[in-house]
């Protein structure tokens, strides 16, 4: 017992009063490991010209990932240099701004993306809210995160390939302010017509009307508190006359 007083007193020392402060601590952590294990597989995949990745170890990395941040929270290496022989470059066979925010395909135009992100966002919410819906058939308890992972990798199975799925203004925006500084320059936000800003905006919409769909269409129906005892009632009522003798139940 007296070697734990030492481990309060450090813990009660450097433990953060402020609520809102520790959830931005979590919140920190948790968006770097989903970013560091998601650009990591993407760096692996395009630095090695997917001989060692592909489309498909990008999109299970990002689900696992998005999965281990939920729990978690509930500097350009050699290779790269190697890679582009030093040149950063946001377009080209050997493009790396890729590996930090997305991009739209070529034939994706500005009208088809915004609306890409809209529905991928709107069917993550959707589906999310499903599976924190105590109400709804749920998951086990603890096994939120595992189900939001695949229901992210169904989403990038099929909706990844026309701009990868970024479905977070976070998982865009900070990764391509990065690469602005870090020297792949401003056309990180010229890129695909001015790309740039749909990643941001689209999500939130696409998450607002998957809220609204979600609630309309599913949680405002839900059997409210009274009904399962009425439907209860029914029921022995119901039974009560079934044992009744039908002379009993003759009229009058």
């Amino acid at each position: 017992m007296a070697h734990r007083q030492p481990l309060a007193k450090v813990k009660g020392r450097l433990r953060i009063r402020n609520h809102l402060a520790r959830q931005c601590l979590a919140e920190f952590l948790g968006v770097f490991v989903l970013l560091f294990l998601t650009q990591g597989a993407v760096a692996q995949a395009v630095t090695s010209g997917e001989n060692k990745g592909n489309f498909f170890t990008m999109f299970l990395a990002g689900s696992l990932a998005v999965m281990v941040a939920i729990y978690v929270s509930g500097n350009v290496s050699d290779a790269l240099q190697n890679y582009t022989g030093g040149n950063l470059t946001v377009t080209g066979p050997r493009e790396t701004a890729s590996i930090f925010a997305t991009y739209p395909a070529p034939y994706l135009s500005l009208n088809n993306g915004f609306l890409d992100q809209v529905l991928g966002t709107g069917i993550l919410i959707v589906g999310t809210l499903a599976i924190v819906d105590t109400r709804n058939k749920g998951v086990p308890a603890g096994l939120e995160p595992v189900a939001v992972g695949l229901l992210i990798l169904a989403i990038g199975l099929s909706l990844g390939v026309n701009c990868g799925y970024p479905l977070n203004p976070a998982r865009d925006l900070g990764p391509r302010l990065f690469t602005y500084v870090a020297g792949w320059g401003p056309e990180v936000f010229s890129a695909g017509n001015g790309w740039w800003w749909v990643p941001v905006v689209a999500p939130l919409v696409g998450a607002t009307l998957g809220t609204a769909t979600y609630q309309l269409l599913v949680a405002l129906h839900h059997p409210e508190e009274s009904e399962p005892a009425q439907d209860l009632e029914f029921a022995l009522h119901k039974a009560s006359v079934l044992e009744t003798p039908a002379s009993v139940r003759l009229p009058q």
